[in-house]
C-alpha cells in the first residue's frame, strides 16, 4: 500500500549526523520497535514526510534534510541566562541536563544547560539538532488506513491500531 495522508506508517530508520567531519549514527528505529505515525498529521518534519510520500510497504529509502528543512539553523541568540533564584528550593541543574520550561503564554519547551555561573544558569534553547544536516536510511514496514479513532485523536495507535491511551 502506498503512503498517503490519513494512513498510518510504520518504518525503520537510521539517523546520521556529521560530528567532527564523520557521519555518526545518532538514532534508530528497528523492526522490533519501529517509528509509527499518522502521515500528514503534522507530527513529523514536513520534508521528512515529503521524502516518504511516494513510497509503499517494502520500499527502502535514503535522503538528507538540510538544517533549514530539519530543526533550523543554530541561533546564537537562543541562549539565555536564567537567574539562580529560579532554582531556590531545588538543586542547581548540571551542565548538559535538560530543563522543562514554560513561557508567559503557557508554551512548553526544553533548554539544555550549557554552563553555570556564579549568579545564573546559562541555557541553550535551540533544538539539539539545530544547524545539522540529517541523513536518514530505512525501510517502510507497513502502511494502512488510519482507524476513525486514530483520525479523531490525530495520532497513530500503534502498528496495528490497537494502542491504549
Amino acid at each position: 500500500m502506498k503512503i498517503e495522508p490519513q494512513h498510518v506508517v510504520s518504518l525503520t530508520y537510521d539517523l546520521y549526523v556529521d560530528q567532527d567531519g564523520t557521519e555518526t549514527l545518532t538514532e534508530s528505529a528497528t523492526q522490533e520497535q519501529p517509528l509509527t505515525f499518522l502521515f500528514g498529521a503534522g507530527q513529523m518534519l514536513p520534508k521528512f514526510e515529503e521524502n516518504l510520500s511516494s513510497l509503499s510497504t517494502g520500499d527502502t529509502y535514503e535522503f538528507r534534510l538540510s538544517a533549514g528543512d530539519a530543526y533550523g539553523e543554530y541561533d546564537e541568540e537562543a541562549v539565555a541566562n536564567l537567574p539562580k533564584e529560579m532554582f531556590q528550593g531545588t538543586e542547581i541543574p548540571e551542565i548538559g541536563s535538560i530543563l522543562p520550561l514554560q513561557d508567559n503564554n503557557g508554551n512548553r519547551f526544553q533548554a539544555q544547560v550549557v554552563s553555570v555561573a556564579e549568579d545564573s544558569v546559562i541555557v541553550d534553547l535551540n533544538h539539539p539538532m539545530a544547524g545539522q544536516e540529517l541523513h536518514f536510511k530505512g525501510s517502510i514496514l507497513n502502511v494502512r488506513p488510519a482507524t476513525p479513532e486514530e483520525l479523531s485523536h490525530g495520532h497513530a495507535h500503534g502498528a496495528d491500531g490497537h494502542h491504549a491511551h
